[in-house]
């Protein structure tokens, strides 16, 4: 049995190419990817290869590119872990990697989470900044104050609710935050950090993404699910999902509410047992994260990423 623990990314790790290799050199790889196109109706393949960079950065493209070609990288590694966890739409590629539900499925749920997600908040509407080295307290503290004083302010008719949450935590000294633009804004200004405004079509992991939680919940809820073959670390509770019931409820639950993926480093790394990880699917963000955060612990830790046939060829 392979020791290592699996990592798989989420947005924003996307990149025009990836898969590219894959699909030329590997029988299973091109017949997933001409499945995938077959399933949602258009050309990702073409998207995941040739762009244009703004078509494939689109959320519900974005988000099946993503699985699909994480997927084909576990089954063509041909490696099993210990235990998995993936980044928001990431934990979709754990599920599925583990066996939770069909690709077919997958594919679709993705696809619709990504539409609804943009839809439910118009473009410009809603933001979300990344805040360096703000301690995790001082966020919640403004947080809470924004909206709170935002709440007693009269409504505007049809507008989108003055609110901002934390929706990444995604390092001891990078929390992003999400909600509505002024929200955001505001508390920005008052932490007085470093700040980075992402390039992002919707403010995700906030409670603005209520109505594409409900949506997407009566889709899952008529996708048959199974038992995972491994666990798998989900992002709303921090817990090792074991059941089919589990799985599908953090799956419901994640849309809304934050990525703890700080907590979740911090898990896997609290394991001496756990020292060799591997990244599995386009970018080596996730990789970049546990480094750092083992740093932070004086930990060793062995990690590798699968982003090509290369990567499969030369890692044992």
């Amino acid at each position: 049995m392979n020791e290592r623990i699996f990592l798989f990314p989420g947005q924003g790790s996307q990149a025009v190419g990836m898969g590219l290799d894959l699909f030329e050199k590997s029988e299973f790889a091109n017949k997933t990817f001409r499945r995938a196109d077959e399933v949602l109706g258009y050309p990702l393949s073409r998207i995941c290869f040739k762009g244009p960079e703004d078509e494939l950065k689109l959320t519900c493209n974005t988000q099946p590119a993503l699985l699909t070609v994480s997927y084909i990288l576990y089954v063509l590694w041909e490696k099993e872990p210990l235990l998995a966890a993936g980044h928001s739409l990431g934990e979709y590629s754990a599920l599925l990697c583990a066996g939770v539900f069909r690709f077919e499925d997958a594919l679709e749920l993705v696809h619709k989470r990504g539409r609804y997600m943009q839809e439910a908040v118009p473009v410009g509407k809603g933001a979300m900044a990344a805040l360096i080295g703000a301690a995790i307290d001082d966020i919640r503290a403004v947080i809470e104050t924004v909206n709170t004083e935002l709440a007693g302010l009269p409504a505007e008719p049809g507008g989108v609710k003055p609110v901002v949450n934390i929706a990444n935590w995604n390092s001891a000294g990078q929390v992003v935050i999400s909600g509505e633009k002024a929200a955001v804004e505001e508390a920005v200004r008052r932490l007085g950090v470093k700040s980075v405004f992402l390039p992002v079509s919707a403010p995700f992991h906030s409670e603005l993404m209520l109505p594409a939680e409900e949506k997407l919940a009566a889709d899952l809820d008529r996708v048959e699910f199974a038992d995972p073959r491994f666990p798998v670390i989900n992002n709303w509770q921090v817990h090792k999902v074991t059941r089919a019931a589990e799985a599908r409820e953090g799956l419901k639950r994640q849309v809304s509410l934050p990525v703890r993926w700080h907590e979740t480093m911090e898990a896997m790394l609290g394991d001496p047992a756990a020292g060799r990880f591997a990244e599995i699917g386009s970018g080596r963000v996730l990789a970049g994260l546990l480094k750092r955060a083992a740093r932070d612990r004086n930990r060793q830790v062995d990690i590798v990423n699968i982003e090509n046939l290369a990567d499969i060829e030369n890692t044992p």
